[in-house]
């Protein structure tokens, strides 16, 4: 197994946006720095803030598929995300001081089915990522294009809002990683679940509008709906594209 870093990505404003990242230092025991450090509790949710919350507590892309649409740009010492979608005017924001005006740019594009934002929490602990401990996402860009491969046609691979990006890994690789520690760049993980798809992969992230069944050429093709794995920081350090992975 040996593989390099293709792509790093960050997500400040939990399903509000995605950005690239050249390089990052990652510490053992967290997230990546400012993902998900953000996130929009709904009208049926309590979560505060103070601790971890599953995904069901927020306004996300599974239930709002144009939410998917949002690019971002944070600005780490000014505290402002830089937001943009196709359908709404760009938006410079700082969540902790103007959390009216993030509500009010992204209010539109959750369904009126749906439970509506009603206010943006920071977390005091980790990051709001979607699994029970402080996870980093890694992907395989060989499995990525065995997936464009039985849809026939190019698919965005910010679908997947992963972290970590390897290439030069043979397809779906990832998944003999579990309970298995990686070296990538600096940084020493350990690969703890698969991660299990839900509907946002669907929706484009160019348009925020549903139009690829990604759950169903997962389970067609390879009998399972699941895609990357988490992985926890076990020794911190940095991490840039380019980088060498391998097994520790």
């Amino acid at each position: 197994m040996t593989g390099r870093v293709s792509a790093l990505w960050r997500y400040p404003i939990k399903s509000h946006g995605r950005e690239t990242l050249d390089r990052v230092t990652l510490t053992a025991g967290q997230t990546f720095p400012w993902d998900r450090v953000w996130a929009v509790a709904h009208t049926e949710s309590d979560a505060d803030g103070s601790d971890w919350a599953p995904c069901q507590h927020f306004s996300r892309g599974s239930k709002a598929p144009r939410l998917a649409g949002i690019s971002a740009r944070l600005d780490e010492a000014a505290g402002v995300v830089h937001l943009s979608h196709p359908d709404l005017p760009d938006l410079s924001v700082d969540p902790d001081a103007e959390p009216g005006a993030l509500l009010d740019w992204a209010g539109p594009l959750i369904p009126e089915s749906r439970a509506q934002s009603a206010r943006v929490v920071r977390a005091a602990q980790r990051g709001f990522t979607d699994s029970d401990f402080p996870s980093v996402s890694i992907m395989n860009a060989a499995s990525h294009r065995a997936v464009e491969g039985r849809l026939g046609r190019a698919l965005e691979p910010e679908r997947w809002r992963g972290n970590i990006w390897i290439d030069g890994l043979a397809p779906w690789e990832e998944f003999d990683w579990l309970g298995r520690n990686l070296r990538i760049g600096g940084v020493v993980l350990s690969v703890k679940e698969r991660i299990l798809r839900c509907a946002r992969t669907t929706a484009s992230p160019k348009t925020g509008m549903r139009d690829t069944d990604t759950l169903g050429l997962l389970s067609e093709g390879w009998g399972h709906q699941d895609f990357g794995v988490y992985a926890e920081v076990t020794e911190g350090g940095d991490i840039a594209v380019g980088d060498p992975v391998g097994p520790v």
